[in-house]
């Protein structure tokens, strides 16, 4: 259980080191400290630029180039302001090369950016005449947004994106030099800044126009929400309801950080937040450190898949996919519900081995209680979804959800306070909640704008094709080799297009984890569906489904060793292994990494699919539960009872065909699974059995559920 000073540390963690905690681990709010009068004219934009996107929300967005060119030039500049050349800021300096305390280079990128930004919009209504024609000036300013953006790119969010849009821009412009089937004719620079600049395709496409249109208003409201104490309820509520089962704390994380997610659009974030409740919990009624990290971590990213923000990527898939929001939410439900299921099955039957307690009654809070001195700040979630759900725009249904957090933030003040005091505060609390929530949109605005010359190049070239030919060329064989190994079965096992799907999602998923160990969700998400998504469609994957199975596999490199930031920020909260904590938070989630595979099978899990079957999809879903159970026992090395080592491997096997979506390879996984259960259960009752009395020998050693 650890001895008690290192409780104690866990436990006496402050919020300025959590903040700092929270910093470490997640780069794109790693803001550097800034001078006074700097700081209240940089607050000064931030607050125009909430105050800008709440009105269009509200009344009308403008034309898109322009709106999105307002939006990254405010962006671009303000991210020189708040972010240091590099990571360890230093505290600001005065004098000639830095004017108010900011260095001279940054204030010239600053510049540079905000005006390369603004001159699309400025030549908007000349660009039909200028698009595959550019002027010099054009390829000038494109140069220097380019330039910009991957030096903006870098310090909010590090080396990664900004590396892989350079290989791409190689790319393009090396095209003759590249070896086979990757070799294409080229294209000049005047070009390649063409098409990234002065086109749609580029820089400000869809990317940019779903932040500055849908997600920079979400990530207000979840500020603001948190602010007037929406997230503390939840956290109230969970201890309520969870806290005094077995192993409670750990459950109480579990659906906290799922309805903390629901309006969070970071899973570090998250962790934080919670976790420096929940984890010092844990690890006091006896989860081991590195688990109660695990559990936190793993909870957290499942947030970023809950409805209705999912991490802001449900608004990224309306403009690619061209269905409503409603649509994406509903698809979201059932794979969401499986992660948190899976995580909760696994501490449950941690704390069952351990024998770990709830908490107490004196502990808890009471659930009526809790929810009514905070219903009030429920309301704006309300509203939010029930906008959404009647087929508003998301932006409109944003607009009314951060007007009910701001009515409920002026209630509350004028509960609490006199009028005057209460108007003040009110005042104060909205300009700090609207500067804070343009802050942290400014390093995913950037990753978007980047992203867009990633998938620009991928436009201009069809390297998109061409990596989809070739990984499902490569799939194709080495699922035709299987198929001639099983050749001697007097019955065909698997197809040869079936394993071809397979092979070709296993090395998607790969590659969708490791670029999420370096890259935020939501830009590899971006960069996956421009050339992962279309190799799944060639083999006949359903496009919602491809999207959805790429987003997750993107989630799951927050816990997936070695660059697994949430359990790595968890651990640091808990005081245990970084590496070990990512690890057993990979095992927990095993859940968001088995349900994929299952949706691809079985599209019905989705609800929304064209091919939707009630039969398929109770016989997906129970299946895939009934394997989340089994292999979470096999890994817990707990059923009801102790498990063996034959027991665990019978349990392991009886998962797999649990969660292959037949109906025969559910019935061979419920008879491998039988005698299992069956022993365990006669296993637990000889454990709760009474012992008889013998003067004459002592009671015998024998396990004991707790």
């Amino acid at each position: 259980m650890g001895n008690p000073s290192e409780t104690e540390r866990a436990e006496a963690l402050t919020e300025e080191e959590m903040k700092a905690l929270e910093e470490r681990f997640d780069s794109e709010i790693r803001f550097r400290p800034l001078p006074p009068l700097l700081g209240w004219i940089a607050g000064g934009a931030l607050f125009i630029l909430s105050c800008y996107h709440y009105y269009t929300a509200g009344y009308g967005i403008p034309q898109a180039t322009t709106h999105r060119g307002l939006h990254l030039a405010f962006t671009l500049a303000l991210i020189f302001v708040f972010f240091a050349v590099w990571h360890q800021p230093r505290e600001p300096r005065r004098g000639l090369l830095a004017p108010l305390g900011m260095p001279l280079l940054d204030w010239v990128f600053a510049i540079a950016g905000a005006v390369s930004a603004l001159y699309v919009p400025w030549i908007f209504n000349e660009l039909a005449f200028r698009v595959g024609d550019p002027l010099p000036i054009d390829v000038i300013m494109g140069t220097v947004l380019i330039v910009v953006l991957l030096e903006a790119t870098r310090r909010a969010m590090g080396w990664p994106l900004p590396v892989i849009a350079l290989l791409f821009i190689a790319y393009a412009y090396f095209g003759q030099s590249m070896p086979g089937i990757f070799a294409h004719p080229g294209a000049s620079w005047d070009n390649i800044v063409n098409h990234l600049y002065l086109t749609s395709q580029g820089i400000y496409g869809t990317a940019l126009g779903v932040i500055s249109t849908y997600v920079f208003h979400f990530v207000l409201f979840g500020v603001l929400a948190t602010r007037i104490g929406l997230g503390q309820l939840f956290i109230d509520l969970a201890s309520a309801l969870a806290g005094r089962y077995s192993g409670g704390p750990a459950k109480v994380s579990v659906l906290s950080s799922a309805m903390l997610g629901s309006i969070s659009g970071s899973s570090i974030a998250n962790t934080v937040t919670t976790g420096s409740l929940t984890i010092p919990a844990m690890i006091r009624i006896g989860y081991p450190r590195h688990f109660a990290a695990a559990v936190e971590a793993a909870s957290s990213t499942g947030g970023q898949i809950t409805p209705p923000v999912m991490g802001a990527v449900a608004f990224l898939m309306i403009e690619y996919l061209g269905v409503p929001l409603t649509t994406i939410l509903t698809a979201a439900l059932v794979p969401a519900f499986m992660h948190f299921f899976g995580v909760l099955v696994q501490v449950h039957l941690e704390a069952r081995r351990r024998g770990l307690r709830g908490l107490t009654k004196d502990e808890l809070p009471v659930a009526w209680t809790v929810f009514k001195a905070g219903w009030l700040t429920t309301l704006p979630l309300f509203v939010l979804v029930a906008i959404l759900l009647s087929g508003k725009t998301p932006y409109l249904a944003a607009f009314w959800g951060i007007t009910a957090c701001l009515l409920v933030l002026v209630i509350q003040n004028f509960i609490r306070h006199d009028i005057r005091t209460a108007i003040t505060e009110s005042i104060r609390e909205t300009w700090e909640g609207f500067v804070v929530g343009a802050k942290y949109s400014l390093s995913v605005t950037a990753a978007a704008a980047l992203v867009g010359v990633i998938i620009g190049v991928v436009t201009l070239t069809g390297v998109g094709f061409k990596i989809a030919y070739m990984v499902t060329s490569v799939a194709a064989g080495w699922a035709q080799s299987v198929a001639d190994s099983l050749a001697f079965l007097p019955f065909e096992l698997f197809s040869v297009a079936t394993l071809t799907l397979l092979f070709t999602l296993v090395m998607t998923a790969i590659v969708c984890v490791l670029m999420g160990c370096g890259i935020p969700t939501t830009a590899n998400y971006l960069i996956m569906i421009a050339v992962a998504a279309p190799i799944l469609n060639l083999l006949g994957v359903e496009p919602i489904v491809a999207h959805f199975f790429v987003f997750y596999f993107g989630v799951l490199a927050d816990i997936t060793p070695p660059v697994a930031l949430a359990a790595y920020a968890a651990a640091g909260i808990a005081g245990a292994n970084a590496f070990k904590a990512g690890n057993t938070a990979f095992r927990l989630g095993m859940g968001k990494a088995l349900v994929p595979f299952v949706f691809v099978f079985s599209p019905s899990m989705l609800l929304v699919t064209d091919s939707f079957t009630w039969n398929e999809f109770f016989l997906a879903t129970i299946g895939a539960m009934l394997g989340i159970w089994m292999l979470s026992a096999a890994f817990s090395n707990w059923l009801f009872a102790p498990l063996r080592v034959y027991e665990r491997l019978l349990l392991a096997i009886a998962a797999v065909l649990f969660v292959a979506p037949d109906l025969y390879a559910t019935l061979a996984g419920a008879i491998i699974a039988l005698p299992v259960f069956l022993r365990q259960m006669a296993g637990r009752r000889q454990a709760n059995a009474p012992v008889p009395e013998n003067r004459n020998t002592r009671p015998s050693c024998r396990a004991v559920e707790s």
